[in-house]
């Protein structure tokens, strides 16, 4: 629902063809190994192999993912993990784990929600950040500074229905503006979303980094609204608003206790490497391609990223009042979540013992059975 480079002259591409919590315009990530996912737990000295597929694992709110393959955290904490992304027109990360071809997705929570709310027992068993990593970035001359001004004006988001467009509902709502009010435009992210705003065919696009930096640095447009950092969807949203984490069957999980806490203490301990790191140091670990290309620099890229990189949460622990206030918008937005309990929708028993296991303090207040 919500929804490489070939040659170097595509690494543009790579870092900025990517759509909010769906696709990217690369095809794989850098994973490593290959086969099906195993049961938990090592066999003959062989690790257990999770297909993890990313919705858009070149963007800076999906970084952790890569950044953990980087670090070398994934063999380090006994699991072999295959990285994959999303592609433009394809199957959501989400979609490709429910349906099971892949163990894992590296998504957004709100996807638990709408699983369970249509019988499918999706959890999140990983919590990354504490915020969606998106601006409402708007035109220079479209008179847009809070969704107040949404009406009458033409709204980018990523594709609709997606992630981004639910946002957008539920921003314009909450100042008393209706979805007939405004219109909404598919605009992808990166060059097309970049498109949009230049050609004025939307006056904003809710978009992230690096799509962010390259408005900025193109002096298209401003950052109207912050839901970047988890200080600023607290503002805008009413309460932290958990977007990236890890999602997973719950059948599945339960038979793979061994290699579901492996790829958290893995995440765990990348979590803890950023917030202990700088953004340059950061964007040294990741890909080349991801951070400096023909659209954007590595010097804005990390600029970007020392702006957002406070979406991030330390130790990966699902934070208090976070599950109910994404619930709270889908139940606005009309979602049917009479089946959905929220305590149901996540777990921090795994990311509670990859934290004793790293000998890292959680500083995140952690989320109870009410959210």
């Amino acid at each position: 629902m919500y929804k490489s480079a070939i040659a170097i002259a595509a690494a543009g591409a790579l870092a900025l063809g990517v759509t909010a919590c769906g696709s990217s315009t690369s095809g794989s990530g850098s994973g490593s190994g290959s086969g099906s996912a195993s049961s938990g737990g090592s066999k003959g000295g062989s690790l257990p192999t999770v297909k993890l597929m990313v919705g858009g694992i070149d963007k800076q709110i999906y970084l952790p993912y890569q950044l953990a393959q980087n670090l070398g955290f994934y063999k380090k904490y006994g699991v072999k993990v295959e990285l994959s992304t999303e592609s433009n027109g394809g199957v959501g990360a989400e979609d490709a784990m429910a349906s099971g071809s892949v163990d894992m997705a590296g998504a957004w929570y709100i996807h638990t929600i709408d699983f369970q709310a249509k019988g499918k027992d999706v959890i999140d068993i990983v919590q990354l950040s504490g915020a969606p990593g998106e601006r409402e970035m708007c035109g220079n001359g479209s008179g847009v500074h809070s969704a107040a001004d949404f009406k009458g004006k033409t709204l980018g988001v990523t594709d609709l229905g997606s992630g981004t467009d639910e946002l957008t509902q539920f921003l314009a709502a909450q100042k008393g503006v209706k979805h007939s009010d405004y219109h909404t435009l598919a605009v992808g992210a990166g060059s097309t979303a970049v498109a949009a705003i230049q050609r004025k065919s939307a006056q904003c696009v809710m978009t992230t980094q690096p799509t962010v930096g390259a408005l900025e640095s193109k002096k298209l447009g401003y950052s109207a609204l912050d839901l970047a950092t988890t200080a600023g969807a607290t503002k805008a949203l009413g309460g932290a608003w958990p977007a990236a984490g890890v999602l997973a069957n719950a059948s599945w999980v339960k038979s793979h206790e061994g290699a579901t806490q492996s790829v958290v203490d893995a995440l765990v301990a990348t979590m803890h490497w950023i917030s202990t790191h700088s953004a340059a140091d950061i964007a040294n670990a990741l890909p080349p391609e991801f951070t400096s290309n023909p659209t954007i620099t590595k010097a804005q890229y990390i600029a970007g990223l020392t702006t957002d990189k406070g979406q991030f949460l330390p130790d990966g622990i699902m934070p208090a009042g976070g599950p109910k206030t994404v619930y709270a918008m889908e139940k606005q937005l009309g979602v049917n979540v009479g089946k959905v309990t929220i305590g149901g929708t996540f777990t921090n028993t795994y990311a509670m013992k990859a934290n004793k296991l790293e000998g890292t303090k959680v500083t995140t207040t952690p989320a109870g059975a009410t959210g």
